[in-house]
């Protein structure tokens, strides 16, 4: 057997290497060997660089006794005291592996100094603790980790200083600022408080009427009743939504290389914006996430299962590979969790403890063992509406089966011999088949499969086998529940999808279907309940389209006979080639003329027609929220390998933080859930409120009091006002964890209220503005950019909820291919917010703008500048029909010929007030020159309009 040792302080590689003769070695020391005098010097000289305080290769120091001995990241010890010639760390400073010479630069270790390490290791490797480097307690020392203890507020400056004191954040910041030589800036004007206010809180541009009823507002308190009217606005919920849907990451596409939709991933969207709307206290808010099934809010558990995920057919046929997947799918809610809530990196300790944070491997598993229960996959939403819906969709489906059987008689009789007889057949397709036959009587009928479309490289799958009567009064005879049993010539070992049951059970679809255990070949056989006469066989491999693999293309239909003889009555050989489809389509049956032809299409339209009602109903009642069940143990792995258990671990959370939380082995998926929710929202957990006020701070000024939201540990920022990140964070708390309270409380503050204009003090001892001495300015991100252009063109469409719409060509390939649609309308005109959010794939003009393309959690967007933004705003089909519909409406607003009128107008939906003589008679000699259009594509381009100011 092989032992697995680590580079014992060089690199992560795992060595494995049987014990080396001692003779290879240079000889140990014959001499007493003390630490402190002869070893201690030589690893400081020679390793310490590397493996010190201040770098850790391979997490290994030799400076800290425990980390010496027990070796780094790859486990296994590095010093075996009394056997030197075993010890991982004496034979690569021997070099005795060419591969990893050690140190691997500078002076090699002589053989004099090997010795002596090696007569130390003999001896006992006896290491005083006095010599070794004590470690630091994150728990003690990192602010992160301390309880939130609610600090006092700095007293107001002296008279005369120029600070303004509305609340206590600006207390904090002018302390800050003064401790610096710094001054806030005065208040911004009227109309800038405005905008600001409408930009943030709501990412739409105000009209001009509100501006001026705002400038125009002598109460005292006008400003406070803008603030809450606008907190009051179903346009607040849209606006924050989409920044936690930033920090998920949200996407209505699995990802990976097939990238196919969730069709029924858009609900959370929907609940999120509630949420936020309702202003749900915190750990409601979490509670809900992570056990909306209990809360009555199953939507809102899309945000476990929220990242990318891997199809079934994606995975392995392996037990190694189905067992690495879905360690994979764990390890993305485990870290969507800890980034979200807690701000901590908790997925680095998937292979061993966290290098940084008090987080060990097995509160890694103890986390995983809370979310074992949960399945990427919809489940039924528990609404009313939902259950209404679930009413609806059997007498739907009835009259959709009904108009679906009266097609079987368009279709032309197959050939038994395989040629055609008029005209060939439609080809064979995925979703569905039918082969129609002159009438025969019979019991028995067989399907025998001869080759597939992947040329026979995978067993082939059929979803449902349905064997018709002839006459008036069609119906399926081959169904179990008719009293028809199924056999085959072999079955594919899966015990839960595919299963020769499903064959004739009466649900579609690849999870309930049978697969042969042959490549590309295999048969399946009905026998009826009785005898009967049929004429035709509809069959299929995948009805819902998600699967177009392992297809049957080649087949033959046989019927037995009295005497048991089989006779074919249909077969492959009379179809049109099979190419790999693109659409889902019906084609037209060939040889229908006139009043036939007339026939099919009104019975095709009425088909389609309820397919799409059976479609919306059975949507409007899934979400794409996990599937839960009933976990199975888990178990710490070693170095995270799937296949390398370890002990069991109960379900748990970090023990070195908060309080604590344990439960039985065999807790029932939804009390982990729970618990841990509870857990998270326990006011005694430091983290979950300072990371939720430090995200909301960070939206609000451009960036976090902490710049790095989603990492609170010690490889993560420090906070430039801690104590007032811990003031907020107890005010957060102690006011009802209320997320519209802690908005009020900024946004009212003079620090909010500055003005944005620079000044040469402040830009050379706080470039960056993280002091805060001014509001600091910024653009607009791609979905404020965006939606205000709607706005100000007057096309936005407000409605809210419900499926998004797609800036995407339609496709129905299994790899997806998102090509941009050519041009957009009314359909398009929606808020971005609700446009379908797919991974791996950007909007054709705004994805340039820092988009998350939802491939991992995007809590703090960049904000590049690049030539492609300047070309898409200026030369996109979206903005210059935008362009266009602004024209059209300055000109009913200003008067078709009252060209300054219409210049006047402009400016003041863009920018909120009027031009000045300068720029009016530039405008007025461009809208002349290059028509008015032109103009309106300036002004969408103007930094005016696209700044926060």
């Amino acid at each position: 057997m092989k032992l697995s040792f680590p580079v014992p302080f060089f690199c992560a590689l795992t060595i494995a290497m049987a014990p080396a003769p001692a003779k290879e070695l240079p000889p140990p020391a014959t001499r007493p060997v003390d630490f402190v005098a002869d070893v201690q010097p030589l690893l400081h000289d020679t390793c310490l660089k590397c493996h010190g305080p201040e770098k850790q290769k391979n997490g290994y120091r030799v400076d800290v006794k425990s980390i010496a001995v027990k070796g780094g990241d790859t486990h296994g010890a590095a010093i075996v005291p009394g056997h030197s010639a075993e010890s991982p760390l004496i034979k690569f400073v021997a070099g005795l592996d060419e591969d990893m010479l050690m140190p691997p630069k500078g002076e090699r270790l002589t053989a004099e100094q090997i010795g002596l390490l090696r007569a130390w290791i003999d001896q006992g490797a006896v290491w005083p603790e006095s010599a070794s480097t004590p470690l630091e307690d994150p728990r003690k020392t990192h602010w992160a980790f301390q309880p939130v203890a609610r600090p006092a507020v700095p007293a107001v400056p002296a008279p005369g200083v120029r600070v303004r004191v509305r609340n206590p954040i600006d207390a904090f910041i002018a302390a800050r600022l003064a401790e610096k030589g710094l001054t806030p800036s005065p208040e911004a004007d009227p109309r800038t408080l405005v905008r600001r206010l409408h930009l943030i809180l709501h990412g739409l541009p105000p009209t001009p009427r509100q501006v001026e009823a705002f400038v125009a507002d002598a109460r005292p308190d006008a400003y406070e009743r803008l603030v809450e009217e606008m907190l009051a606005s179903p346009r607040y919920g849209e606006r924050w939504a989409r920044h936690w849907l930033d920090v998920i990451p949200f996407g209505e596409t699995h990802g990976f290389e097939v990238n196919t939709p969730r069709a029924n991933a858009w609900p959370y969207r929907d609940y999120v914006i509630e949420a936020f709307n309702k202003d749900t206290p915190y750990p409601r808010f979490i509670l809900d996430q992570l056990a909306g099934d209990t809360t009555g809010v199953d939507a809102a558990t899309g945000f476990i299962v929220a990242a990318a995920a891997l199809l079934p057919g994606q995975v392995g046929k392996d037990e190694e590979s189905k067992l690495k997947a879905r360690q994979d799918e764990l390890n993305e809610m485990i870290a969507g969790a800890g980034g979200a809530f807690l701000g901590l990196t908790l997925h680095c300790a998937r292979c061993h403890d966290h290098k940084f944070d008090p987080v060990t491997q097995s509160d890694y598993y103890a986390i995983q063992a809370i979310f074992a229960g949960v399945r990427h996959g919809d489940r039924p939403l528990t609404t009313p509406a939902a259950e209404e819906h679930r009413k609806d969709a059997p007498a739907i489906r009835a009259r959709l089966e009904t108009a679906l059987v009266q097609l079987l008689d368009f279709e032309p009789l197959a050939s038994a011999d395989g040629r055609a007889r008029s005209a060939l057949r439609a080809p064979v397709h995925s979703r569905v088949n039918v082969d129609r036959f002159a009438p025969v009587k019979t019991q028995q009928l067989r399907f025998t499969i001869l080759a597939t479309s992947d040329n026979n490289l995978y067993e082939p799958c059929l979803d449902e086998l349905e064997v018709f009567t002839a006459g008036p009064d069609r119906h399926n005879v081959a169904l179990a529940s008719a009293g028809a049993r199924v056999t085959s010539s072999g079955d594919y070992r899966d015990s839960t999808k595919h299963r020769l049951e499903h064959l004739n059970d009466g649900a579609y679809g690849n999870d309930r279907s049978w697969i042969s255990n042959t490549r590309g070949h295999g048969w399946v056989q009905v026998e009826l309940a009785r005898p009967e006469t049929i004429d035709v066989v509809r069959w299929g491999r995948d009805r819902e389209l998600k699967f177009r693999d392992r297809l049957p293309v080649q087949y033959r239909i046989e019927v037995a006979d009295d005497l048991g003889e089989w006779q074919t009555v249909a077969a492959s050989g009379d179809r049109a080639t099979y190419v790999d489809e693109k659409a889902a389509a019906p084609q037209i049956p060939p040889g229908l003329e006139d009043a036939r032809l007339a026939a099919w299409h009104a019975a095709s339209g009425a088909a389609k027609d309820l397919e799409k009602e059976l479609r919306a109903v059975t949507e409007a009642s899934m979400v794409y929220a996990g599937r839960f069940e009933q976990p199975g143990p888990t178990f710490k792995l070693y170095r995270g390998e799937a296949s390398q258990r370890r002990e069991q671990v109960g379900p748990g959370a970090v023990t070195a933080i908060g309080v604590s939380l344990h439960l039985p082995v065999e807790a029932p998926d939804r009390d982990r859930r729970v618990a841990f929710a509870q857990w998270l929202g326990d006011r005694q957990n430091p983290l979950p409120a300072r990371v939720l006020v430090n995200r909301i701070w960070q939206h609000h000024f451009g960036e976090g009091i902490v710049s790095t939201p989603n990492d609170f540990g010690r490889n993560g920022a420090r906070p430039s006002h801690p104590e007032l990140l811990d003031w907020l964070a107890d005010e957060f708390m102690s006011h009802g964890w209320s997320i519209k309270e802690l908005q009020r409380l900024i946004v009212t503050s003079a620090t909010w209220r500055q003005a944005s204009a620079p000044e040469p003090k402040g830009l050379q001892k706080d470039a960056a503005t993280r002091l805060l001495w001014r509001f600091p300015p910024r653009r607009l991100e791609a979905e404020a950019i965006h939606d205000s252009m709607l706005a100000v063109s007057g096309v936005l469409d407000l409605r809210m909820g419900g499926p998004g719409y797609s800036v995407f060509a339609p496709n129905s390939n299994y790899v997806r291919v998102y090509d941009p649609k050519p041009e957009y309308g009314p359909a398009e005109w929606r808020r971005m917010v609700y446009q379908t959010k797919v991974r791996m794939a950007q909007d054709s003009t705004f994805g340039a703008f820092d988009c998350p393309d939802a491939g991992q959690s995007s809590p703090h967007r960049a904000r590049s500048t690049t030539p492609l933004q300047a070309l898409d705003l200026f030369n996109s089909g979206f903005v210059n029909q935008q362009a266009e519909l602004f024209a059209a409406r300055l000109r009913r607003e200003g008067g078709d010929e009252n060209l300054a009128a219409q210049i006047k107008r402009a400016f003041q939906l863009t920018v909120l007030r009027e031009p000045a003589a300068d720029e009016a008679r530039v405008c007025a000699q461009l809208a002349n020159q290059e028509g008015l259009p032109v103009l309106c594509r300036v002004l969408l381009n103007a930094n005016e309009f696209l700044f926060i100011p």
